[in-house]
């Protein structure tokens, strides 16, 4: 009679799951060292394989970089575009959107770190990836955004706002809470993380968002929300 041998984590016979062991890993140590400062040595032992498994996945850090970066905004995108993908109003489709994508971060609090590592190797000159995710990842989400705000200005639901200035704006909204969580952390001391406080955060947002972009009556705004 065979005896069935499972084959070991940090063995090629678990491709998925070594991957996937390699890509937590490799979130948290490049959220915690940025791209320059990340180790594979510190990746593979984190994710319980041997550095040669994981140059088989990934040929080299740069690669692995670029998966971690697909995984945070090839997740996002997915998330944000069934929102977007909805037949809503355009008030309710703004506040899906920004729901979704706040949800989204709130699940993964790691992923504001690394991207505003990339985004600050941009400004420096030195991210050599974001050619390739704003290609890929933020063009197409702004177009459809925008899509989204000139149909609420042609129907008469959203102020005449520039769409270059507002949609980043809005991000910058859903997005900073958690960037800053560290401070907030030290400020209030409270964990931002609580429940409680996540969810007061969402409906403050989505608040902000309403006040700063719909123009019609109160009573319109609290039934777009819901």
């Amino acid at each position: 009679m065979k005896s069935t041998v499972k084959p070991r984590m940090g063995s090629r016979g678990q491709p998925e799951q070594s991957r996937a062991a390699i890509l937590k890993a490799a979130v948290r140590e490049f959220a915690r060292a940025g791209v320059a400062g990340a180790r594979t040595d510190s990746i593979a032992r984190a994710a319980h394989v041997n550095k040669a498994l994981l140059y088989y996945y990934f040929k080299d850090k740069e690669a692995l970089y670029a998966a971690v970066l697909d995984q945070v905004f090839g997740g996002l995108t997915h998330c944000v575009q069934q929102a977007l993908a909805c037949e809503l109003s355009p008030q309710r489709k703004i506040l899906a959107y920004a729901g979704a994508h706040f949800d989204y971060i709130a699940s993964h609090p790691l992923y504001p770190s690394i991207v505003q590592g990339e985004m600050m190797g941009a400004g420096r000159g030195s991210a050599t990836q974001i050619e390739r995710i704003v290609d890929q990842y933020f063009r197409p989400l702004f177009r459809k955004l925008v899509e989204v705000l000139q149909a609420g200005q042609t129907s008469g639901e959203f102020r005449q706002v520039d769409p270059v200035q507002f949609v980043p704006s809005m991000i910058a909204v859903i997005v900073f809470y958690f960037s800053n969580a560290p401070v907030m952390r030290l400020m209030t001391g409270q964990d931002p993380f609580s429940h409680d406080l996540v969810a007061r955060r969402r409906a403050a947002v989505l608040d902000l968002i309403s006040s700063a972009l719909f123009c019609e009556s109160e009573q319109s705004i609290k039934g777009a929300r819901l």
